[in-house]
């Protein structure tokens, strides 16, 4: 009878059984990390936005209105004096003159970045997500024209669709948290959706462009990264980003926040509501396309403990 017990004894050991059920660490990054999902889910709500704010009446009139809630122009805007509208002042980047050098200043900094750490995929993976956003935006704008189904005045006629100035905020964002290490990453998006949230604010409350406009940059922003990061293969793929449970409190909170202040204007108050609550939304968006969903991926894979 006891040479039949023996063999046994082994798999019931406590070492073993403690050891077995870890959860892989943020550099192991699972298949199942990244799906093909979100990357569909962010190019159906662009193309929804267009569709509905531009291709049809209604959407066209509730929109159009847009640029003559308060004064006309954006000099009532509190944030105007760093738009570099004014002369002799310097912009906020990526507003007026600085769009362009502050495109060229962020990919030179993913470059270094992927010299610095080597991680070549993931490097090339962040250039094609800043590049095919910024590229996309101005094949979209140059190609697909902007209907008039109200007999909209001439100077509302130009295709806005989708806004330069906010999609370089966002690609920018979305493809530095690819090239920087995980434990820096929330708080490298936490830096960009202020960023965002400021543009955006400032875009849409100066009468740069209308809410739709803003929106849609942002949505096709996240669909380039999330088509990026569903190309890695597994082994390059962005692990599952473990951040403080705070941290997405106090990112949002702040980005709201800067949302409210860029979007003010004393002379209309829908018109800075509307401005920020798009900002936010903005912010909202590629907060959980760069570190919201991988963090809710960890912790729903995170084996039950016996």
């Amino acid at each position: 009878m006891t040479q039949h017990d023996s063999p046994s004894l082994p798999a019931h050991r406590p070492g073993a059984s403690t050891q077995a059920p870890e959860a892989p660490d943020d550099t192991s990054p699972s298949c199942t990390t990244r799906p093909w999902m979100p990357a569909l889910l962010y190019t159906l709500g662009f193309l929804t936005v267009y569709l509905l704010a531009i291709c049809t009446p209604w959407g066209q009139r509730a929109e159009n209105p847009w640029f003559y809630l308060g004064i006309q122009g954006g000099e009532a805007a509190w944030i105007y004096p760093l738009s570099g509208s004014v002369y002799g002042s310097t912009p906020l980047p990526p507003l007026e003159l600085s769009a362009k050098p502050t495109v060229m200043a962020g990919l030179a900094v993913i470059v270094l970045l992927t010299l610095v750490r080597r991680c070549w995929r993931q490097g090339f993976a962040a250039l094609g997500v800043a590049i095919l956003a910024i590229g996309a935006k101005e094949v979209f704008k140059s190609t697909v024209p902007r209907p008039d189904l109200v007999g909209a005045p001439e100077n509302l006629l130009d295709q806005g669709f989708p806004s330069g100035h906010t999609v370089i905020p966002a690609a920018l964002t979305l493809a530095a948290v690819l090239v920087v290490s995980p434990r820096i990453r929330p708080y490298v998006a936490t830096a960009g959706v202020l960023w965002l949230a400021c543009i955006a604010a400032a875009t849409a409350t100066m009468g740069g462009h209308r809410p739709s406009e803003v929106l849609g940059a942002t949505l096709l922003a996240c669909a380039c990264y999330g088509l990026a990061t569903w190309l890695l293969p597994p082994a390059a793929a962005p692990g599952a980003t473990r951040s403080p449970r705070a941290l997405h409190v106090i990112a949002l909170a702040l980005a709201l926040i800067v949302a409210l202040v860029s979007g003010a204007r004393p002379d209309t108050l829908t018109r800075s509501l509307v401005s920020a609550a798009t900002a936010f939304i903005c912010a909202a968006l590629v907060w959980y396309a760069a570190v919201g969903r991988p963090a809710h991926t960890a912790r729903r894979t995170r084996p039950a403990l016996d």
